[in-house]
Parts: C-alpha cells; sequence; structure tokens
C-alpha cells in the first residue's frame, strides 16, 4: 500500500536554479508562444528551455533562412522540429528578445534561453542581450558536423572550449552545454567544458539527417521524433560523467515516461528534459508523467528526488566496468537466437 499521507519531495536544482521537480520542456516549437510556455508550466514542467536563435538569423534575414534550412544538407534536432513553422516568417533576432520579456512576465518558472549555432560570430553580443531580457540561465546547443578532411577533432573540441570561455567570460547568468555524443573521449571533452566553466552539461543533441528523394534526385528533410530506446546512449554516459565533473547534468532525448525519467536520475541527472513525447501526446501529458512519477516513488519507498540521484552511476554500482566492454561482450553473448 502506498502511503497517501507521506510527502514525496519532487524537487532538484539545476544550473544554481530551485526546480520543482526535474521535468523540463526542452527547446522546440511548443516553446514558440507566450501562452504554450503558460501551460507547460501549469502543466508541471519546472523550466523551459525556449526554443533556438540561430546563428544564421544573426546574419541574414528570414526569408534567406527559409531557403538556407531548407536546402541545408543537414539540420539540427530543434531545426528538425521547426521546419513546419519555417513556412511562415521567423522571429527575428530581436523578436527573440522580446519573446524572453514576454515569457518572464507570464510565468514564474525559470526560462532559459537557447543559442544554437557553431561559431562565435553574434554569439557573445546575443548571449548579453538575452541576459539583460531577463533569460535566468543560457544553453549553447552547439550544432558542428565537420566536412573538412583537415579539421582534426582537436581542432573540433577547442571550438566548443573556446566558444564556452568566450561566453562565460560575457555573461553572469549560468551557462549549459547541449553536446552531441560523437566525441572519440566524450569524458575528456566534458572535462574541459567543465574546466572551461560551463555550468551544466546537456546529453545528447539529436542531429537529423537529410534523405534522398529518390524521384526527384533531392535531398530533403527528414523528421522522426525521439523514443524510449534512445535513452539508453545518454544513461550509460551520464552514469560515467556523474561525480567526475562540477557541472550538472541533463539527460535529453528518450525521455517518454515517468520511468524513463527515474532512470534519468539514478544515472546521476538533475533534470530530464522532453520535446518529442509532448508533441506526441500534447503539453498535458507533463502532468501525467509527473503523477505517475509520485506513484512511482511511493511505492517503491523513495522521499525525494535527490535520494535517488547518482543511485545507479559508474561510480555506485557495485560493477562499474559494467559501463565499459565487459557489458558490450555479456550483451553479445546474451542472445539467443530462435
Amino acid at each position: 500500500m502506498i502511503d497517501l499521507t507521506k510527502t514525496i519531495d519532487l524537487s532538484t536544482t539545476y544550473l544554481g536554479l530551485k526546480l520543482k521537480s526535474p521535468l523540463v520542456a526542452s527547446a522546440s516549437p511548443l516553446c514558440m508562444e507566450v501562452g504554450d510556455v503558460r501551460r507547460l508550466e501549469d502543466a508541471g514542467a519546472s523550466a523551459v528551455v525556449l526554443h533556438s536563435l540561430f546563428e544564421e538569423q544573426i546574419e541574414i534575414e528570414s526569408e534567406e533562412l527559409n531557403r538556407f534550412l531548407f536546402e541545408s544538407s543537414g539540420s539540427s534536432a530543434e531545426a528538425g522540429t521547426e521546419l513546419p513553422e519555417l513556412m511562415h516568417p521567423v522571429r527575428k533576432a530581436e523578436g527573440y528578445l522580446k519573446h524572453i520579456q514576454a515569457c518572464k512576465q507570464a510565468v514564474r518558472i525559470p526560462v532559459i534561453a537557447s543559442l544554437n549555432g557553431s561559431s562565435k560570430g553574434g554569439w557573445l553580443d546575443y548571449a548579453t542581450k538575452m541576459e539583460q531580457a531577463g533569460a535566468d540561465a543560457l544553453e549553447l546547443n552547439i550544432y558542428y558536423i565537420p566536412v573538412d578532411l583537415a579539421v582534426t577533432g582537436e581542432q573540433v573540441e577547442q571550438l566548443y572550449i573556446d566558444l564556452v570561455t568566450a561566453v562565460k567570460s560575457t555573461v553572469k547568468i549560468p551557462v549549459a552545454v547541449k553536446l552531441g555524443p560523437y566525441f572519440s573521449s566524450l569524458p575528456n571533452v566534458a572535462r574541459k567544458l567543465d574546466a572551461a566553466g560551463a555550468d551544466g552539461l546537456a546529453l545528447f543533441n539529436r542531429f537529423y539527417q537529410p534523405d534522398f528523394d529518390l524521384e526527384a534526385l533531392e535531398v530533403v528533410p527528414n523528421l522522426i521524433l525521439s523514443n524510449s530506446h534512445e535513452l539508453l546512449l545518454r544513461l550509460n554516459w551520464i552514469a560515467v560523467l556523474y561525480g567526475a565533473v562540477k557541472a550538472d547534468l541533463a539527460l535529453t532525448g528518450g525521455v517518454h515516461s515517468a520511468v524513463d525519467v527515474v532512470k534519468s536520475m539514478m544515472a546521476g541527472a538533475k533534470v530530464a528534459m522532453m520535446t518529442s513525447a509532448l508533441l506526441k501526446r500534447g503539453i498535458g501529458y507533463l502532468d501525467t508523467i509527473a503523477t505517475e512519477l509520485l506513484v512511482w516513488m511511493g511505492e517503491h519507498e523513495y522521499d525525494s528526488i535527490r535520494q535517488m540521484q547518482g543511485s545507479m552511476s559508474r561510480n555506485a554500482v557495485p560493477q562499474p566496468s559494467a559501463f565499459e566492454r565487459a557489458n558490450y561482450m555479456k550483451v553479445l553473448s546474451s542472445y539467443a537466437i530462435r
């Protein structure tokens, strides 16, 4: 029996912000309108990451941006979710700042601004403007896929480090870095970003690859929302990084249920960010997840989120090698051919 009189504490912290729960709405079209941001708060979101201001929006007019994103050879995760929106005028950079101000006036939960790009460019100027507009924190959604054969892995990593160092020297609000998993040594990159001053690491961005239209012989955008299976990659790396870096860890991608949230916390995440689940089921699904989370914690006798955070991390389990090659061999040998 669940003790209905028992108080379960869902609160957590992320980027120095006190949150009522680990449920955070990540950057998506759902954060483009003030009314939807208010609905996210009402449904139980403890914070929202606004849709990204793209580097290209700072540099080119909105009409050119539509053509740029549609004709580019690939799109970042969030750009993919916004492709249908690009049939309409794109909010310009100055409009993004007004959107931050409007959201801050409309809700009481933290509002995290997001910059998506790969170079310093106008980032430093707009990082400051976002801070001045009232953003509680900033997420650097770095999108860079090297196609130049002369560019080394070390140069790619240094691009990230330089960008974080520059932004941290420009703003006083907390800065998180949203990363992809494609590094030869992710722990080393995480350590360097931590040393550069990153207050948080969000794992992982989803990079959408374009598809081929064989009839038109064109490269076309391809959008597939995430599923819970994608959680596994993120659980593994958060469990490895937990306790090894000072930066807060956020899990983003593959969170579709209360159980997914629990796994995220046990791996060592401070928050579980979601978009695809809400795009599929609606904003109100947040309230369902929050209720199911409370039920699960009650049934398993957990008093708080903090009690479970990191309990299944690499350093907390009896066999930490399960996160390394021993687990690889075990999985392969466990498959039974029918």
